[in-house]
């Protein structure tokens, strides 16, 4: 057998043409390239508006706590004042209010009940911030057998918007879990974190009425060791009312 010939047919069909790739495939590896380089990008500029946001979200916390720190060495100096001229130091009338709902609907008369359901307190243990003014004092009173309510401090504040806050989204109890809720939802009104929600809270700022609505009423627990006698005043060894400071002790045992 001559094997000449068959080395010189191996040149003669390695010169054949691959066969060419379909324009199909080509337009789907660039479209795929494409989509790749753009979601690169996106999340490198998400990445990006993240941080910037940490760092907002940071200075804004520094700038309250500096803020907090300054208004109690001012109190602090005009108690000692007062006290060196034989004066007494009176505080301002306080502007926010915790409310908490302690009993339910058994004889309820319908005033107190539609009130009850404008203060969004329609379940046992559940509660609100409300701003205080001559309204809101004046149906305080209406409801009062039913409440129990007083002064939070920021300690309070603060615990309850980061324990037990959620936020109403369309209708829905949906759970704080990063300053990205808030901001999608707030941040027109300038709140882009949680640390913005509760400086206005606390000072019943301009967007207090915002921030309050943008909260689910908080859904708290029943005190440790339990209630003492609902249907008795606080003054009176009771339990609803207003407590004014002594709230705070409280809600340590309910949040």
């Amino acid at each position: 057998m001559d094997t000449s010939a068959k080395k010189a047919t191996k040149p003669a069909a390695a010169d054949k043409k691959k066969p060419k790739e379909p324009e199909s495939l080509k337009k789907a590896k660039l479209t795929r390239d494409d989509v790749r380089a753009r979601r690169a990008k996106a999340l490198l500029t998400l990445k990006k508006k993240r941080k910037e946001r940490s760092r907002l979200a940071f200075k804004r916390g520094e700038q309250y706590a500096r803020e907090y720190r300054l208004a109690e060495r001012k109190a602090i100096r005009e108690k000692r004042l007062a006290k060196q001229h034989g004066n007494f130091y009176v505080e301002g009338e306080p502007k926010l209010a915790f409310v908490i709902r302690i009993r339910g609907i058994n004889g309820l008369h319908p005033r107190p009940r539609k009130i009850l359901q404008l203060l969004r307190l329609r379940q046992i243990n559940n509660a609100v911030f409300i701003r205080l003014n001559k309204a809101t004092l004046s149906m305080l009173r209406l409801v009062e057998p039913y409440v129990a309510w007083g002064y939070p401090n920021l300690k309070s504040v603060r615990e309850l918007v980061y324990k037990r806050g959620y936020a109403k989204i369309r209708g829905q109890r949906i759970r704080i879990q990063s300053n990205d809720t808030i901001e999608r939802s707030l941040g027109s009104k300038g709140l882009v974190c949680v640390e913005d929600v509760v400086h206005e809270l606390y000072t019943v700022g301009k967007n207090f009425k915002t921030a309050t609505s943008f909260l689910w009423p908080f859904k708290l627990s029943s005190p440790n060791g339990g209630w003492r006698d609902k249907g008795r005043h606080y003054v009176d060894g009771g339990d609803f009312g207003n407590r004014e400071n002594r709230l705070n002790p409280l809600l340590r045992k309910m949040v």
